[in-house]
């Protein structure tokens, strides 16, 4: 069974290492290795949530639960970041600048991730996140920083212009 804390503890001691990213991409993926282990540790997914096991100015560790059909519009995060899902499937589609106002954006790749997956994020990319199933969806979230006092953007869903990213309507897309 999953221990958050020492999950958490791994986390940290590998965000501490000259290559971050690898090193928390590599604890998580020794998690990944078997989701029904995290689920263990962690609870069946219920509802949708947007949890932090951990939070500070180093790094972030969420536990993210998708509700059926849940869409998050194209977003940056301005940190690296590993992304694991335990449950489910998770559809990304990565976008490219191209300029400024109206379609500042367009697709440049996709990702599904199912049980077991992950995925490690650039700093500078640009994703949108959908949950096509009709059942919940859950993964953990890891950033190099603090993902919720951390400065991004986000891109309206009709004409892809960037404005800030609203924290408070994604935490309403999780909210019961």
């Amino acid at each position: 069974m999953l221990d958050p804390d020492r999950f958490v503890d791994d986390c940290l001691a590998a965000s501490r290492d000259s290559d971050a990213h690898t090193g928390v991409r590599d604890v998580l993926a020794r998690a990944m290795a078997d989701p029904a282990q995290i689920i263990a540790g962690l609870g069946e997914p219920q509802n949708g949530l947007l949890r932090p096991l951990y939070r500070s100015d180093e790094l972030t560790v969420l536990n993210v639960v998708w509700k059926p059909g849940a869409v998050i519009r194209p977003h940056n995060h301005q940190t690296w970041a590993v992304i694991g899902v335990y449950t489910g499937r998770e559809d990304n589609i990565f976008w490219r600048r191209i300029g400024p106002g109206p379609r500042g954006i367009e697709p440049a790749g996709a990702k599904t991730l199912l049980a077991g997956d992950l995925a490690p994020l650039g700093k500078d990319i640009i994703h949108s996140v959908v949950n096509p199933l009709s059942r919940l969806t859950a993964a953990i979230h890891i950033y190099g920083g603090d993902f919720f006092k951390i400065e991004r953007s986000e891109w309206d869903d009709e004409t892809l212009t960037e404005g800030p990213y609203d924290q408070e309507k994604t935490r309403a897309l999780f909210a019961n």
